[in-house]
């Protein structure tokens, strides 16, 4: 077996079939990837290790710094194993879908001395039908300049509680506010009741036949009226109308009722997936 290191997202696509034989198990994998290759600015710096065997790739792994490794699932033990040799980087995680993302949390942790500790646990859903759902008093629209303020708040209110994800920064979230607000393969499509945005949803990072929805927020004191179910249902059924085949999305295991509203609409479970920290 061979190990290649990409520093080009489109070279990477293109060796890296592995991927394809499972998309929506892949989905942020690719999705990130083809981000960096339409939108370099925003994420300057792409790295990928793409291991083979017999000219067949075998195992994957990607990573846009400062954020953690991104997994694939390799076709065996000795893959991932050359794999996490591989690796030079210091990371402060991984995530990737089970069993691989645990396995190789392990055997990085033993090579760099370091604790392996789950810090999200989620479910990677696909559908490809929407389901009717219960109406919602309002109507779906897209981000506006004038939501700016707003998002910003909210999409760091997501990362706290869904990700639990504290001090990421208002900058951060300020970024992805405005590369959605103009970009023509992502956006943030809003749910508005009597004038007021109640519910956001996102969408983006393009797969060969699909595309990823999140993140998913309602205010904690405009939740249980339907808001985030009518509009991930619509978003979902546009995004679907326009050729897609599927549309994906990442959930909160510990949080049982968001999982319930995505699988009335529709989604099904395809995995677990995890987010791995290394510490100490």
């Amino acid at each position: 077996m061979n190990v290649a290191r990409f520093d080009d997202p489109a070279a990477f696509l293109e060796a890296a079939a592995v991927l394809l034989a499972d998309e929506g198990r892949h989905n942020l994998m690719l999705g990130i990837a083809r981000t960096a290759q339409h939108s370099p600015d925003l994420y300057p710096e792409y790295h990928a290790w793409l291991v083979t065997e017999d000219g067949e790739p075998v195992a994957a792994a990607t990573r846009t710094p400062p954020y953690n490794l991104l997994l694939a699932r390799p076709s065996s033990d000795a893959a991932l194993a050359l794999l996490v040799d591989a690796v030079e980087d210091d990371l402060a995680g991984v995530v990737g879908a089970q069993p691989e993302v645990e396995q190789f949390a392990n055997a990085w942790a033993e090579r760099a001395n370091t604790t392996p500790t789950v810090q999200v646990a989620q479910g990677i859903y696909a559908l490809e039908h929407v389901q009717p759902v219960r109406e919602a008093p309002g109507h779906m629209r897209r981000q506006a300049a004038g939501d700016t303020e707003l998002l910003v708040d909210w999409l760091q209110a997501f990362e706290a509680e869904a990700l639990h994800s504290v001090g990421n920064g208002e900058d951060r979230a300020r970024r992805i506010v405005e590369y959605r607000l103009t970009a023509e393969r992502a956006g943030l499509m809003l749910w508005e009741n009597d004038g007021q945005v109640v519910s956001v949803a996102g969408f983006g990072g393009e797969t060969p036949n699909g595309i990823r929805i999140g993140p998913v927020y309602t205010p904690p004191d405009l939740r249980g009226r339907g808001y985030a179910t009518a509009l991930v249902a619509q978003l979902s059924s546009q995004l679907l109308a326009e050729g897609r085949r599927f549309c994906f999305l990442y959930t909160d295991l510990a949080n049982p009722t968001s999982n319930a509203i995505y699988e009335r609409i529709g989604y099904v479970r395809l995995c677990e997936s995890a987010e791995i920290a290394f510490l100490g």
